[in-house]
C-alpha cells in the first residue's frame, strides 16, 4: 500500500496509507488529515483540497486538466506551478512516498 505524506502549513507531517485507485484527497479524508477540507467530496467543484505537489513528484503526477486548472485559479491559497486538487490525483504504486504541502489558507 503506497504512503502519501501531507505536510501541514505549520509544520506537522501526516503519513497515511493510501489505496491504489483512490484519490489523494480520499486518503487524507479517511485518515483525518487537517487542512484538506474537500467540501465537494471530490467532485472537482470547490478547490478546498488544493495542495502543492513537491517538485520531485510533479512529473509523476502530471499537470492539471482544463477544469481543474480553472478551479485552481479560484483557490484561496497562492497558486504555484505544482498546484493540484488532491481529488484529481489518483494513487498509483509509483506514487508511493508522494509528498504534498497543504496551503495555510485552506477554508
Amino acid at each position: 500500500m503506497p504512503k502519501v505524506i501531507f505536510v501541514g502549513s505549520d509544520g506537522p507531517e501526516y503519513t497515511v496509507d493510501a489505496t491504489v485507485g483512490d484519490s489523494v484527497m480520499a486518503a487524507a479524508v479517511k485518515n483525518g488529515v487537517p487542512g484538506i477540507v474537500a467540501e465537494c467530496g471530490g467532485n472537482q467543484s470547490c478547490a478546498t483540497c488544493h495542495v502543492w505537489v513537491r517538485e520531485e513528484f510533479a512529473p509523476l503526477v502530471g499537470p492539471p486538466g482544463e477544469m481543474e486548472d480553472d478551479l485552481l485559479d479560484l483557490a484561496v491559497a497562492e497558486r504555484r506551478e505544482t498546484s493540484r486538487l488532491s481529488c484529481q490525483i489518483r494513487v498509483t504504486p509509483e506514487l508511493g512516498g508522494l509528498t504534498v504541502d497543504i496551503p495555510p489558507e485552506q477554508p
